[in-house]
């Protein structure tokens, strides 16, 4: 499984050390091994921490969606509220219009009633 994950250089190295049984690497194909390995591993962890901050960013993004959908919720309740508040209003508008056109009609029947008497 190791042979597989070499390409380029390191999988050349790994053919010549075949190659040469037991005999060993030279320290120049040592050290260009030691290097993909240690950028391999900065990558890696480059890469795991790039995720861990992107998991971190998602968890906090769904935090504010948690928190906009209740406050959407708790501001849909108060619409309700304002909405019901606002027909019975209009309701004691309408009932207050009403009892004001029966008293300017009584008024004027007073009026008409008063000036009949003093003709």
């Amino acid at each position: 499984m190791a042979e597989s994950l070499l390409t380029g250089e390191g999988a050349a190295v790994a053919e010549r050390t075949e190659d040469q049984g037991r005999v060993g690497m030279s320290p120049d194909d040592f050290a260009a091994l030691e290097e993909r390995v240690l950028r391999a591993i900065d990558l890696v962890r480059k890469e795991r921490q790039a995720r861990k901050e992107a998991d971190e960013r998602a968890t906090q993004a769904e935090s504010r969606v948690a928190q906009g959908e209740e406050r959407a919720g708790k501001a849909e309740s108060q619409l309700g509220e304002k909405s019901q508040h606002v027909e019975r209003l209009e309701r004691d508008v309408q009932e207050l219009r009403a009892e004001r056109d029966q008293v300017r009609q009584r008024v004027e029947k007073l009026l008409k009633q008063l000036d009949s008497l003093e003709l």
